[in-house]
């Protein structure tokens, strides 16, 4: 399936974060993921249409049944843009601190 949808828009939703987080867990149907929302089956499986769209999950067909589990490999992506934020928030956090003792020492 092509990637029609940007992956930062499909987990801004919090319906969508939260079924990231149930399939962080383990693969389920979209009638046991519907039973952890005050929404319709068929709302949920539109989340996982989003979802799979972007490819953050991924569909299993088992007999009747269509189990979505979670894409690690994309949430790997995802973490490593994440990362780039990390490291100039740590360091900026890092400046704070020097400015920070450098107030202290002042005071004395």
């Amino acid at each position: 399936m092509k990637t029609r949808r940007d992956v930062f828009q499909a987990i801004a939703d919090p319906t969508r974060r939260a079924i990231i987080l149930l399939l962080a867990v383990g693969a389920m149907t979209p009638n046991a993921l519907a039973e952890h929302f005050n929404s319709s089956r068929q709302a949920v499986s539109k989340h996982l249409q989003i979802l799979t769209e972007c490819e953050l999950v991924q569909q299993e067909q088992q007999g009747r049944e269509i189990n979505y589990h979670l894409n690690a490999d994309k949430m790997k992506d995802i973490e490593k843009w994440l990362e780039q934020f990390k490291q100039l928030l740590a360091q900026r956090f890092d400046q704070l601190d020097t400015v920070l003792e450098q107030l202290k020492s002042r005071r004395k």
